[in-house]
């Protein structure tokens, strides 16, 4: 059984942090941040992100360990954001991409939110096609430029405001 626990407090950060550290290992292709950005980080970078005002932070956690992550950010014009996703090998297929994408939805639209968008990197089929299934779809806006300085996120949105 999976459990989502809601990272509320800096004091949190190490939980993050070796989850996202595993995220950015596991599936380098699948984030635009590369793991030498975040590996040194220190513990105030990481205290910051979960201080983020507004955030929602995630983490999936089957039998004491961390399966996935995902975040929510408060966005401009009523439109979070959708960030950070990630399950781990070990429980793919298992419908904790749903989980955590459905609680990140549950939370934009409590907070009142009228969409929630996301930025996926070229390539990351699977992310698309569980994001086409909980309702998103192009947006056509030009996501950021990536490392490469060639190709762009693709970014997906989900209205219901």
């Amino acid at each position: 059984m999976v459990e989502l626990r809601v990272l509320a407090s800096e004091d949190d950060w190490p939980v993050w942090r070796q989850t996202r550290l595993a995220a950015l290992s596991e599936a380098p292709q699948a984030f635009k941040a590369r793991l030498a950005d975040w590996y040194h980080g220190g513990e105030d970078r990481w205290r910051a992100r979960l201080t983020m005002p507004g955030a929602h932070n995630l983490v999936a956690v089957r039998d004491g360990s961390s399966v996935g992550m995902a975040a929510g950010m408060p966005g401009a014009d009523g439109r979070y954001e959708l960030r950070s996703v990630w399950v781990s090998p070990r429980v793919r297929g298992q419908g904790v991409g749903d989980l955590l994408t459905g609680a990140v939805e549950a939370w934009a639209r409590r907070a009142g939110a009228r969409a929630l968008k996301l930025a996926v990197v070229p390539g990351n089929e699977a992310a698309v096609a569980l994001y086409l299934r909980h309702g998103f779809v192009a947006s056509g806006e030009l996501g950021e430029l990536l490392g490469d300085g060639v190709s762009r996120e693709r970014v997906m949105v989900k209205r219901w405001g």
